[in-house]
């Protein structure tokens, strides 16, 4: 591998947020989340992944991560997605390991469009700049800030409903 040992460390340190973040790209399907972690791993310590100092080491481990469940997902599939009215994703089971209020924080992000769940989970949960996130997506600074601005709108609608 082509990492030092503090490189190294740096990486585990993102432990816990590399999986929350790996839970989001894989709409909270732990198994899958956790396959993405382990390829994402591999491909670090074989080299397929390499990290070339052009940004900070956590936002390109969060690219790693969500190009990675991407692949996954085309490859292998996810489980059936059951959509809602307004042609939202439901998530298919919703387990209830937390709080009640991080359980409702997570319904509602899943009930929002996979770009705005992305964004505001990246923004609020990994503390990443909205300037940050735009390369990580592969989409313009001025879509980040649409997404962003739209999914906090939706989010707040939503958390108004349930309370």
């Amino acid at each position: 591998m082509q990492a030092d040992t503090d490189w190294k460390k740096q990486v585990q340190e993102f432990h816990r947020e590399s999986y929350m973040w790996s839970l989001c790209c894989c709409n909270y399907d732990r198994e899958m989340a956790k396959d993405v972690l382990q390829t994402v791993y591999l491909k670090i310590y074989d080299g397929r992944a390499l990290f070339s100092e052009k940004s900070r080491l956590k936002t390109w481990l969060f690219s790693v991560i969500k190009f990675t469940s991407i692949d996954l997902i085309r490859k292998y599939g996810t489980h059936e997605e059951v959509m809602n009215e307004d042609h939202q994703q439901i998530p298919a089971s919703e387990e209830d390991d937390g709080s009640d209020r991080e359980s409702l924080f997570i319904h509602i992000l899943q009930s929002l469009s996979g770009q705005q769940r992305e964004v505001l989970t990246l923004a609020f949960y990994h503390n990443l700049t909205l300037e940050e996130i735009a390369p990580l997506m592969q989409i313009s600074i001025g879509s980040v800030r649409t997404h962003y601005e739209r999914g906090k709108e939706n989010f707040k609608k939503r958390l108004i409903q349930q309370t």
